[in-house]
């Protein structure tokens, strides 16, 4: 029987439509996946010249891809979870359709042999490629501006800053032209952007996600243990339905593994107040609204102190600062950094005192189990951590610029979110309503190893409890 034509009003085909919302009208077949990719080709179309998020629009490979899920429905076959949901990859995650540049202009020809593994499993598991996400040069900034493609620009006030390194993908998202963006986190890299659009971003735990493959080169310390890939999204049922297809061992990656099941959690949150610099109170008044939606759903929110953050977060940076100096030497890469991550390198490194002693870098290391020790022992009895994604509201373009005051500045802002980082934890970070500025305001929460569960069952009770963002116009 042919599924009557749908309306051009569906659900489905909206910017806010939910990626699971999408994929279930996919296979029912109400939509076409075709249909669904012209709606979200369009919106780029309109929305992407004056935000700059996607830096490579994949017009007829989409509609190619989309044809064939909806062909492989029409013989009755099952096309996956994804069905038909249009997803942006960050720029530094392989696709064959283009080069992977890292945001650099060193990388411009430099197609990938082969999807990487978390691109496969999402386009088995049915999701369509739209484009590249945008990103400054390797991820070094906690903006999203480069030589090659110019700057996002945040969708819902211009002279705020998109966040980084994520930016694009973010932007993508919340303006819908993507359902899904794919990206990653080093210090903040999902998250941060996620707070600045009003999307959803998860920091899954070490490992449970695939990285880039491993093909014999070395691999920088601090890539390996802070770095992850993972989902950004409009709801936490979308970022839970991504990592449900994205997670799980690679053979290519050494530090990939398959997440243990958890015992029950005590529905407990510790509310932390206190990281960095002084927390706005706009942002105050975000985590508030998250609190009183846990309380309401029936979870136990009590106030705590983030053991060690300080000495999380200046370790973090310490180490970070020193591989990146080591592993983006000019000299080594045959061309320099763009014109922004040449400053912003120069000014954090400066202001960061990387260590330059093989025993002070080895003590570093060494200090991190006494950290997680203090982390894990609190965790026990209070699992989730509630608290600011940045202390501050998103600055203006290029705050993270400037000396090494403003990397100072840039960095205080985030001591809660580079500290899940340092210990590999996962995050999720969610808006929590509007701010008096117009801005999403928002808020992470930061779980045991492997709790993604627990956090998005918070999630969903501060999803619920928190007033919706209005639609943005872009």
């Amino acid at each position: 029987m042919t599924p009557p034509h749908p309306s051009a009003e569906h659900p489905a085909l909206a910017p806010r439509a939910s990626a699971v919302d999408i994929a279930a009208a996919v296979r029912r077949r109400e939509v076409s996946a075709v249909e669904v990719v012209a709606a979200h080709l369009e919106r780029i179309e309109r929305a992407n010249p004056h935000l700059g998020a996607l830096t490579v629009v994949f017009s007829e490979q989409a509609r190619e891809a989309a044809s064939t899920v909806d062909s492989a429905l029409a013989a009755g076959q099952d096309v996956g979870p994804l069905a038909g949901v249009p997803i942006s990859i960050k720029e530094n995650i392989d696709l064959t359709w283009s080069a992977t540049t890292n945001g650099w202009r060193g990388m411009a020809e430099a197609i990938p042999p082969r999807d990487a593994t978390i691109v496969r499993r999402l386009r088995a598991a049915g999701a369509v490629p739209v484009g590249r996400g945008n990103m400054p040069d390797f991820g070094m900034r906690w903006d999203t501006d480069n030589d090659v493609f110019g700057r996002t620009r945040n969708p819902w006030n211009p002279r705020r800053s998109a966040g980084g390194s994520s930016g694009g993908d973010a932007v993508s998202v919340a303006t819908g032209m993507s359902a899904i963006g794919l990206g990653n986190d080093f210090g903040g890299s999902l998250r941060l952007p996620a707070y600045a659009a009003g999307v959803v971003g998860l920091r899954p735990s070490r490992g449970r996600v695939p990285r880039a493959a491993v093909t014999g080169h070395p691999v920088a310390l601090t890539l390996q243990e802070f770095s992850v890939n993972g989902p950004m999204a409009r709801t936490v049922d979308d970022v839970a339905l991504a990592l449900s297809v994205m997670q799980g061992v690679d053979a290519d990656d050494p530090v990939s593994l398959e997440a243990p099941r958890l015992r029950d959690l005590p529905r407990r949150v510790g509310v932390v107040r206190r990281s960095g610099a002084g927390v706005d109170p706009q942002v105050a008044a975000g985590i508030d609204r998250a609190a009183a939606s846990l309380t309401a759903a029936g979870w136990e929110v009590i106030e705590v102190e983030a053991p060690r953050l300080e000495e999380a977060a200046v370790l973090w940076r310490r180490l970070s600062c020193t591989d990146m100096l080591m592993s983006l030497d000019p000299a080594d890469l045959g061309m320099p950094l763009g014109r922004s991550a040449t400053a912003f390198l120069r000014d954090s490194t400066a202001a960061a005192r990387p260590y330059d002693a093989a025993r002070e870098y080895a003590e570093a290391w060494a200090r991190r189990a006494a950290v997680a020790a203090d982390w894990r022992r609190l965790q026990a009895e209070v699992p989730v951590i509630l608290g600011p994604v940045s202390t501050s509201r998103m600055r203006e373009p290029d705050y993270d610029l400037g000396g090494q005051e403003a990397a100072d500045r840039a960095w205080q802002d985030l001591w809660l979110t580079v500290a899940a980082n340092f210990l590999g934890l996962p995050a999720l970070a969610l808006p929590a309503g509007l701010g008096d500025d117009g801005m999403p305001a928002g808020v992470q929460l930061i779980g045991p190893m492997f709790a993604e569960d627990a956090l998005f069952d918070a999630g969903r009770a501060v999803e619920r409890g928190v007033p919706p963002l209005p639609p943005l116009s872009a």
